[in-house]
């Protein structure tokens, strides 16, 4: 008896000792670790989210940027579907195209970098010329280092950055505070919420910059992604790519996308345009205010899906027309549209058009933009 008794003794401590580890790393959804220093000297940190079902999102304090997302295939098969790089002399480097940072004070272009707001005429760097694109230059919002801070949510593990914009960085006006949190959910989410408030009357609109691939990153391509819009409207541009004013429909143009076509079906059509493939933002439709389902992607190999919300009135298409073969993450090289961004904004140029929705905001308000990165399978 004193020996089956011994025997249960020494299964139950091995049981314990077995489970324990698994116990302990299940708890460990949030981790930190350095991720280099920037050329001025500056510490750069790397946060790795993992949710209940071993999905992993990573993000570094530089530029508060989006660098990987781990989700699985049909067959369970794990990949990262998004391109970056795998230090930080990468991602100052000039292959970085925006990968995955916070993009703004302004997203997309401002025609000829001016705008006026209470009589005064601001000029901003043109940094896509003739025009102003994603915030500027030196210190636009990705490039800059972030405070990062982990945040307790329900169904899930979520990390804040945040960032004070001194009036006249990048010649904005106004100290603005932004906040931007992701949360990874347990249902494979990455859920993107913006918040920003100012001193001063200015312009404000943040997006995300990921390029995704789902077949992984460093796939040859993504033109055979099967792509759906909810959009039956999108902003025509000029031959600088910025919008004309007008509302258009899609229908009969190769931008119609409110059926499922695969990326590459017509781009062809596109190539000798200004936009070089695409290069468009949306108008996504709705009925008032509130978050709406804005695109799906599918990659019929791998069978995953990615599903786009939010509660903007627009969102950019972008092929990546300029991808130029640089080597990212594990020495995978970044071909000629071999991804591409679905970019939740308002319209480019609002700040100069009337006709679109204001991008201002004033003394007293709150900046709210939310964006949900959906993953799934099928």
């Amino acid at each position: 008896m004193k020996f089956l008794s011994m025997q249960k003794y020494v299964f139950s401590v091995l049981l314990f000792l077995l489970v324990i580890p698994f116990a302990i790393n299940a708890e460990e959804k949030m981790s930190r670790t350095p991720f280099g220093k920037t050329k001025q000297g500056g510490s750069v940190e790397k946060i790795t989210l993992t949710n209940n079902q071993g999905v992993k999102a990573e993000f570094i304090t530089r530029g508060a940027t989006f660098c990987a997302m781990h989700v699985p295939d049909k067959d369970g098969k794990m990949a990262d579907v998004l391109l970056g790089f795998d230090n930080i002399a990468g991602y100052e480097s000039d292959g970085n195209q925006y990968f995955g940072n916070t993009t703004g004070r302004v997203c997309n272009r401002i025609a000829k970098g001016q705008f006026t707001l209470d009589g005064k005429t601001y000029q901003l760097y043109l940094n896509d010329s003739p025009n102003h694109l994603h915030g500027g230059n030196g210190n636009s919002l990705d490039k800059v280092l972030w405070k990062a801070d982990e945040v307790a949510v329900e169904n899930g593990v979520a990390v804040k950055f945040t960032y004070h914009s001194p009036d006249g960085e990048e010649n904005y006006p106004g100290n603005l505070l932004i906040q931007v949190t992701y949360t990874l959910t347990n249902k494979n989410e990455v859920r993107i919420e913006y918040h920003a408030t100012t001193d001063q009357n200015t312009p404000v609109n943040l997006t995300n910059h990921a390029y995704f691939n789902l077949a992984g990153a460093g796939s040859d391509t993504v033109l055979g992604h099967e792509l759906t819009l909810n959009a039956d409207h999108y902003t025509p541009c000029d031959d600088t790519l910025i919008p004309t004013g007008e509302i258009a429909t899609v229908k009969g143009t190769p931008l119609d996308f409110t059926a499922a076509h695969t990326v590459g079906d017509r781009i062809d059509q596109l190539t000798e345009t200004s936009a070089l493939g695409y290069d468009h933002n949306f108008v996504i439709n709705r009925k008032g205010k509130g978050i709406v389902q804005a695109a799906r992607l599918r990659d019929p190999q791998s069978g995953r899906v990615l599903t786009v919300y939010t509660d903007q009135p627009g969102i950019q298409l972008y092929s990546g027309n300029f991808l130029k073969g640089q080597k990212g993450k594990g020495g995978k090289a970044y071909a000629y549209r071999s991804a591409l961004c679905l970019e939740t904004q308002h319209h480019p140029n609002s700040v100069n058009q009337p006709n679109f929705p204001s991008i201002i905001l004033r003394p007293g308000q709150e900046y709210r933009n939310v964006c949900i990165y959906a993953f799934s399978v099928e």
